[in-house]
């Protein structure tokens, strides 16, 4: 009877249903794929410079060596004559900082307002004259840091960075799912990636292996970099200003200039006696070090330290006629958060602990240029003709909530892409997936459950 039952009775499906893990791996994949797309470019462009601007001190010591290997004369000029100098070399200039030499051998830099913009001098302090004459914003660092942060195209360029990054972050979340290990081969293509079994694998597990072992760092460099940016930057401002009195960063947005209690002013007056800068040498402040005064406290000086190292830094206030401390502050004196940002800063810059934070700078970054060029070839090679090749969409489901869901959280933490999304989902559902070419392409058309 019950075989009866078997022959008359109609197959139901001829293949079984994708199950839930399957469709989640699907859906985490297609959001990983879009977030390669519009991230590889600049990724790539942000790990090329970022790996540059490391070596920064090391750079401008060697581009400077010339104005740090002057003879040493039996006395040096008064540092007001230097500063006359400094001005003479950049007419109409007004005076802006004084950078006390790193040594005996070394230039005096002095920076001057001309016609509102920053101007470098580098004097000679025992010949009182001027050596070198740059605008600050043509040195080479300078402008590595503002390609790194806007692509030298001001607030559209920072925007352009932020939202970038912001979807790295994505990029990387999604990678890590996808890295997950589902069956219990072993560590090859896991932990290490295995060379010899064709091109396919090769290529598949380096990406895997690289990104895993990057994530942390990558995620770390990211998310200290959210500081500098336009729009989270200045967001994360506002609300740090909501419970408590107005809010000094110590670090600067791209859109909302922080607003430090003083600021380094041009004045066509200064005095800056020699027993002064003498007593603020003898502070052994981290190098650099810089003097300015404010116009509106002519006799004050202040004393900053700008290491890149910026737990070492420290601000002194000193009496203009006597050279006596009037106030201090140091890096442990700050707030828990600017303390923890200053951390991530300089570690971000590679300057908190040495030439090894560098090593780890360069691996990240150059690692992060694998990723994309891997990724990129996995891409290619399995992209159909005439087609983008993103992974084809499943039938909605349960596992496309969760993702959103995440993929959502996260747009509330990052307001650029929260935007970004919306704008997206917006395009797809009002015009790509209403154009039966578009969708094809896209890959936006459901897949039959194979």
């Amino acid at each position: 009877m019950n075989q009866a039952v078997s022959h008359t009775a109609p197959r139901e499906s001829v293949r079984p249903q994708k199950s839930r893990p399957q469709r989640l791996y699907r859906t985490v994949w297609r959001w990983h794929f879009y977030a390669g797309v519009c991230c590889i470019p600049f990724v790539i462009i942000l790990a090329l410079s970022g790996a540059i601007y490391l070596f920064k001190p090391q750079f401008e010591a060697w581009v400077d060596r010339p104005y740090q290997q002057l003879p040493v004369g039996v006395t040096s000029v008064s540092v007001n004559a230097q500063i006359a100098t400094a001005r003479a070399a950049v007419p109409g200039a007004q005076f802006m900082t004084y950078q006390l030499p790193a040594n005996a051998t070394s230039a005096a830099i002095i920076s001057v307002n001309d016609a509102g913009a920053r101007t470098l001098v580098y004097v000679d302090p025992y010949q009182n004259k001027a050596l070198k004459v740059i605008p600050y914003s043509d040195q080479f660092m300078q402008q590595v840091k503002a390609f790194h942060g806007a692509l030298l195209a001001g607030t559209a360029g920072s925007v352009i960075v932020e939202l970038a990054a912001c979807w790295a972050v994505i990029l990387v979340v999604t990678g890590l799912y996808l890295w997950w290990p589902r069956t219990s081969n072993g560590f090859a293509g896991v932990l290490y990636p295995r060379l010899r079994q064709g091109r396919r694998i090769f290529w598949r597990d380096i990406h895997a292996v690289t990104g895993f072992w990057l994530a942390s760092f990558t995620l770390f460099l990211l998310v200290s970099g959210l500081p500098w940016t336009t729009v989270w930057g200045a967001a994360f401002k506002e609300l740090r200003q909501w419970n408590s009195a107005p809010v000094v960063q110590s670090w600067s947005s791209g859109a909302v200039k922080a607003a430090p209690a003083w600021r380094p002013q041009a004045v066509e007056s200064v005095d800056l006696p020699d027993h002064v800068v003498r007593a603020v040498q003898d502070l052994t402040m981290a190098q650099p070090v810089e003097l300015s005064v404010a116009a509106s406290e002519p006799l004050v000086i202040k004393a900053s330290s700008l290491s890149q190292n910026r737990p070492k830094r420290a601000t002194v206030w000193l009496d203009g006629r006597t050279g006596d401390v009037q106030r201090a502050q140091n890096f442990a004196q700050k707030g828990t958060l600017d303390r923890v940002i200053g951390f991530g800063i300089a570690a971000h810059e590679g300057h908190l602990f040495g030439w090894f934070n560098q090593l780890l700078g360069v691996l990240t970054t150059l690692g992060l240029v694998l990723l994309c060029v891997s990724g990129t070839i996995l891409w290619w090679r399995r992209k159909p003709a005439k087609r983008l090749g993103a992974p084809t969409a499943m039938p909605a489901g349960n596992a496309a909530m969760v993702v959103t869901g995440l993929i959502l959280a996260l747009g509330v933490a990052l307001p650029l892409v929260g935007l970004s999304m919306i704008a997206v989902l917006l395009l797809e559902w009002l015009v790509l997936r209403r154009i039966p070419a578009l969708r094809h392409w896209l890959g936006l058309t459901p897949a039959t459950n194979p």
